[in-house]
């Protein structure tokens, strides 16, 4: 049985080492895979404050994310593998196709849900970010891009903000980037952050990277403050996600489903969740 041949350990160029200071594979339930939330990492690595890794698996179940309500945030999913069908509380439905997004801008509140298509095997992220004070209570709305309006950089799918010449048509709340990456084994990839953006991870679907260390399949790093240079070099086939922003300034309030910038912010939003909590019943689209 033959094998590839070994990847030497990397060199890397001066400026382009930043030390990882956190490292977690989260806890997995079913399909998803928690790897951050706002109690844990989403503490330092605000304005991303919870990252679910998904696989869908229709055969073994527990593959649908019935209705459910957010407030003070946005998110965006990503599917690498799979398509989704989504319904949500402002009118919008309909299949997000693999390789489009959806951004689901929640703000003052929203409910939405989702499930993967057919039987395939699905892959992806779904994110949150955490939304400045002017936005958190702000109406509500969404996003959907099909597969070819998301820009290319080399390796490199523009999710949200800008990387070299290409933005995201989604608007980001704060000033932060999101990219999808796919490299092939031995590839070496450097990102630059735009200036102010000392926050900074990646979270690795498959293969495994090499960074300052070691960085397999289902583990999220955060790297050391700081706006320099952060050089990858790919040891197999490895697809991930990263991302960088300037802090987030405010304070973490928490409900069960919603994340604000104080408890006054969060009790409107958590009244206007139950408001459209009694609309949808009230149209038999809730049970």
């Amino acid at each position: 049985m033959s094998t590839l041949p070994a990847i030497e350990v990397p060199k890397f160029s001066a400026g382009s080492v930043r030390a990882i200071v956190h490292r977690t594979r989260g806890s997995t339930h079913g399909p998803i895979t928690r790897l951050m939330s706002p109690g844990d990492l989403g503490q330092a690595l605000k304005p991303f404050i919870f990252l679910d890794l998904v696989n869908f698996n229709a055969q073994h179940g527990q593959t649908r994310f019935g209705m459910h309500p957010h407030s003070g945030i946005a998110t965006l999913t990503f599917m690498a593998q799979g398509d989704v069908r989504y319904a949500d509380s402002t009118g919008q439905a309909g299949v997000l196709p693999q390789g489009g997004v959806e951004w689901m801008q929640a703000g003052g509140g929203v409910w939405h849900s989702g499930e993967p298509v057919g039987d395939k095997p699905g892959q992806g992220f779904q994110l949150w970010v955490a939304l400045p004070a002017e936005l958190e209570n702000a109406p509500a709305f969404s996003r959907y891009l099909a597969p070819s309006d998301v820009p290319q950089v080399g390796p490199a799918r523009v999710l949200l903000g800008s990387y070299a010449t290409a933005r995201s048509q989604v608007e980001a709340p704060s000033e932060m980037t999101y990219l999808s990456v796919t490299l092939a084994r031995g590839d070496r990839w450097r990102y630059t952050p735009p200036a102010g953006h000392t926050v900074a991870w990646v979270a690795i679907a498959s293969g495994r990277l090499m960074a300052s260390e070691s960085i397999d399949a289902g583990e999220l790093v955060s790297f050391a403050p700081s706006d320099t240079d952060i050089e990858f070099v790919a040891q197999t086939d490895t697809s991930f996600v990263l991302g960088s922003a300037v802090p987030h300034p405010h304070p973490l309030v928490m409900g069960t489903y919603s994340v604000h910038t104080s408890a006054e912010a969060l009790a409107r939003g958590e009244n206007e969740i139950r408001r459209i909590r009694h609309g949808l019943r009230a149209a038999g689209q809730l049970g």
